[in-house]
């Protein structure tokens, strides 16, 4: 056993995105501090992995974010990464859903009149949302029974249905509307509309908006620059085995290449998974183990696939699916469509998403297995029945944190208990926000709250 002497003032747990940013909101407030990185994997960026293929550039995971949020292009900004950014296509803009068939997403009233996708009594009953009343209590709601209550059960088996299985791989009777879409429940707590929410914050210019954006070579290239210019210590493949709480703070064991390595640290940031950050409270406190426990991910694959002659115009973002369309795939986002430089020039790329929590078992399938759902998928939604030149293959046994109803109360439990272990903080996407954007200002968040403790 290898003890390090000098004590840290903050070991992270966990070289992702919410690690990384973490660290360097912490350096800023604290130049002097003494903070490291611990990191199981050899590779640093958690579930942002880009990989170029034959190619064609590959996303495993997240595929950028929305600038509506200044945190994330001010950290962009500070660490001199804004060369790196990619803004998207204007096709971005144009999204489908698949039901019976291919629809376009309307995105403007008079496209929203003309769209197929619901029935002139479906559309009345969403025009006539600004007279339903606002809930009048603060229990959580479900997607499902929140759409329901306020646009009529069809849009919300097509439209919520669509976007809860392209943001959260889930359905809408099993997200939380409050935890997974908390500015949707501000509208109506405010304004006591959707509409008349968002037409009054258009007017103030305080819509969410925003345009997606990347990076050139992915999103891997930002977390790549930020672990390479942190004033940081990184350590990567050292798994953290324990955490024990000590008089001056804790200390960390960890397992090094041929040894076991003892680090001191004043502060521990737990910015792993909920249930890695489980394993390593229980001897802390297992009454909050076993909350992180709770918190359940949706396993999802993502198959990607590289053209070399492709037809099909890919003229937009992609397609979801709806539940009642029965497809095997959740969505495809059409990549070479989205950013530049994601496949060669006259080339194409898709990726294709398959399980969720609507068909948790599909995600773990074999690879050839996924290969034949993925070009079936595409055929019955796109029409396109080319063999791919380059296939892409990832699966995600617990890929996208699931917050469904209860969620909220969970993770702010957690964070309430947590208050009793001074210098012991939990900072990732199993929480309050799945999003890179979420992850920042979560981070950021994070950095203060631990700015705050010093003074005190």
């Amino acid at each position: 056993m290898h003890k390090v002497g000098q004590t840290l003032t903050v070991a992270i747990i966990g070289g992702g995105i919410s690690g990384l940013a973490t660290a360097f909101f912490i350096n800023r407030f604290s130049p002097n501090s003494r903070i490291a990185i611990f990191e199981k994997e050899a590779r640093l960026g958690g579930t942002i992995q880009s990989k170029y293929q034959d190619g064609f550039l590959f996303e495993a995971g997240p595929n950028g974010f929305l600038s509506s949020r200044s945190e994330t292009l001010d950290l962009i900004k500070k660490t001199n990464a804004e060369k790196l950014l990619l803004r998207s296509n204007d096709a971005a803009r144009i999204r489908y859903i698949f039901t019976d068939q291919l629809w376009r997403l309307p995105d403007t009233p008079p496209t929203f009149l003309r769209t197929g996708l619901l029935s002139p009594r479906d559309k009345l009953r969403v025009l006539c949302e600004v007279l339903i009343p606002p809930k009048k209590d603060n229990e959580d709601e479900s997607l499902r029974a929140f759409g329901y209550r306020r646009l009529g059960r069809t849009f919300t088996d097509v439209f919520l249905d669509a976007m809860s299985a392209g943001i959260y791989a889930s359905t809408p009777d099993q997200l939380s509307v409050n935890a997974a879409f908390p500015a949707v429940t501000k509208l109506e707590k405010e304004y006591g509309s959707l509409f008349k929410g968002m037409v009054k914050k258009r007017k103030k210019k305080a819509g969410p908006g925003g345009v997606l954006m990347s990076f050139h070579g992915g999103v891997s290239a930002f977390t790549d620059h930020l672990a390479t210019t942190l004033p940081v210590e990184i350590h990567t493949d050292m798994p953290v085995k324990k955490i024990m709480a000590t008089n001056s703070g804790y200390r960390i064991t960890t397992k090094g290449v041929d040894q076991e390595l003892e680090f001191n640290a004043e502060s521990v940031i737990l910015a792993t998974p909920a249930y890695v950050s489980a394993k390593i409270m229980v001897p802390i406190d297992q009454e909050i183990a076993n909350k992180l426990h709770t918190i359940s991910y949706s396993p999802i694959a993502v198959v990607g696939f590289g053209f070399e002659n492709l037809s099909h115009s890919m003229h937009g973002f992609g397609l979801l699916t709806t539940t009642d369309a029965q497809q095997k795939i959740l969505g495809v986002l059409w990549d070479s469509s989205i950013f530049s430089g994601r496949a060669p020039e006259n080339r194409k790329s898709v990726r294709v998403l398959i399980g969720g929590q609507r068909n948790p078992e599909f995600a773990l399938r074999d690879e050839s297995e996924l290969i034949d759902m993925a070009r079936d998928g595409i055929k019955k939604t796109m029409g396109v029945g080319d063999t791919p030149s380059t296939v892409f293959i990832k699966r995600w046994k617990r890929g996208i944190p699931n917050y469904p109803v209860g969620h909220l109360i969970n993770a702010q439990n957690i964070h309430e208990k947590l208050e009793s272990y001074p210098g012991l903080y939990l900072n990732s996407n199993a929480y309050f926000g799945i999003g890179m954007n979420d992850c920042v200002i979560n981070s950021l968040k994070c950095a203060q709250r631990w700015m705050k403790n010093q003074s005190i």
